[in-house]
């Protein structure tokens, strides 16, 4: 056909890498993430939000050590092909086009429910629809936009961690902190509260996927997902002990707990700001997060796990049709899924997708590696274990939801000869 090729340009370079993954993490999830992980793991919320990030660097370590091996579109889809087999790349693959799509809607809604109360499902659609054209515009053009939000979007958390504690320590906001968390919390509240906690770490690796379009990948994938999974940690753990101090038990059912944090501040204008810097973090998250998605999908229509046609790279080098397709899947959902309990089945998808990702590190030569194999096995075994204790509804979905996959992949391999990986 002409104008159409099946290689993504190399244009992204260090700085684009890490706005990618900063702009995949400070989205929806630092929003929104910390009110179900107080519920579930009370006054031990900071320590929840430091085993996510263990999970997290963990899985990005595995990730960045594959990644150098293997600088290909399709993150973990492709290496657990490569290292395990075609059945658990494809679970791989998966569960990250289930858990990240699910993500989409949450931040598409979160979006909405920020900038137009009251309107949340046609802004998000609004939404989804301006970033679908933007996304074709190509990666580089994802990266300008990315490093332009999440800039904007990091000075804002910072200015609001600076005025939180200067109310606290004024004592402005006493009467929250007149009520602290629980602090009862059970190790199981703070595993499951860690597996919520990870929806909000879970773009780090976004870099990863777009392996085959980033410059000098074996260097550049790995200080990249360094950088961003670092300033976030710092920037979620400082949130985790502040929301805590400054909100108390009202965190656990807070609708809004950075607007809120903020207000007894600077009153009704910082409630307002907070709203205008989550509308434009949510749309940095969603941008992210769907040029992630429609590269897994090239990735698995490459190999027939999905229909071929979608594997179809245009002469810019960007993947049009995987970008309409992931537009209109996020826009479905968004307008006929019930949002609760989101966070739980995207963390099921994502945490599926690292658990595999961990496996198939575990089976690099010395020569690729450079953690030992402990370290991998105690990603995938940390993955398993936060799966187990996710608010068992959104387990549910996700495993109805990852036994469609797999029924839908069985009866399209038995109508068709098997093709090489």
């Amino acid at each position: 056909m002409a104008g159409v090729t099946n290689t993504l340009h190399r244009r992204l370079g260090t700085p684009g890498a890490v706005a990618i993954g900063l702009g995949a993490m400070l989205g929806a999830g630092v929003f929104s993430v910390f009110t179900p992980a107080a519920g579930a793991a009370g006054a031990a919320l900071p320590l929840a939000v430091v085993l996510a990030a263990l999970v997290a660097v963990l899985n990005a370590t595995a990730t960045a050590q594959l990644a150098r091996q293997y600088p290909v579109a399709g993150g973990a889809y492709v290496y657990g092909r490569k290292r395990l087999g075609e059945w658990p790349g494809f679970l791989a693959g998966w569960g990250f086009l289930i858990g990240k799509t699910a993500s989409c809607a949450a931040i598409a809604w979160t979006l909405g429910a920020y900038a137009l109360p009251g309107h949340e499902r046609w802004v998000a659609l609004a939404a989804v629809a301006v970033l679908t054209l933007l996304a074709l515009g190509g990666v580089t053009r994802t990266a300008g936009a990315s490093m332009i939000i999440a800039g904007a979007v990091i000075l804002a958390l910072l200015a609001v961690i600076a005025l939180g504690w200067a109310g606290v320590i004024s004592g402005r906001m006493a009467d929250g902190a007149a009520a602290p968390l629980p602090s009862g919390g059970t190790w199981y509240g703070v595993l499951q509260a860690a597996g919520l906690v990870f929806f909000a770490f879970a773009g780090y690796a976004r870099v990863a996927t777009l392996g085959e379009e980033v410059v000098d990948p074996a260097r550049t994938i790995p200080r990249a997902i360094a950088i961003s999974l670092s300033v976030v940690l710092v920037i979620y753990l400082a949130l985790a002990v502040l929301l805590d101090r400054a909100l108390g038990a009202d965190l656990a059912t807070a609708l809004t707990p950075i607007a809120d944090l903020i207000a007894p501040v600077l009153g009704t204008g910082g409630e307002v700001a907070v709203r205008i810097v989550a509308t434009v973090a949510c749309a940095g998250s969603l941008l992210a997060l769907m040029a992630g998605i429609s590269r897994t999908t090239v990735a698995m229509g490459r190999t027939g796990d999905l229909p071929r046609a979608v594997a179809r790279i245009s002469d810019r080098g960007v993947p049009t049709r995987a970008e309409l397709l992931v537009g209109v899947v996020v826009a479905a959902a968004v307008l006929t899924v019930d949002l609760r309990g989101m966070v739980a089945f995207s963390s099921f998808g994502v945490l599926l997708y690292y658990a595999v990702a961990n496996l198939a590190a575990f089976t690099q030569a010395r020569e690729d590696r450079f953690v030992p194999r402990a370290v991998n096995a105690v990603g995938a075994l940390l993955c398993g274990v936060l799966v187990v204790t996710l608010p068992l509804s959104g387990s549910l979905v996700g495993l109805g939801v990852l036994a469609l996959g797999v029924g839908w992949r069985l009866l399209t391999r038995s109508r068709a000869p098997r093709r090489a990986a």
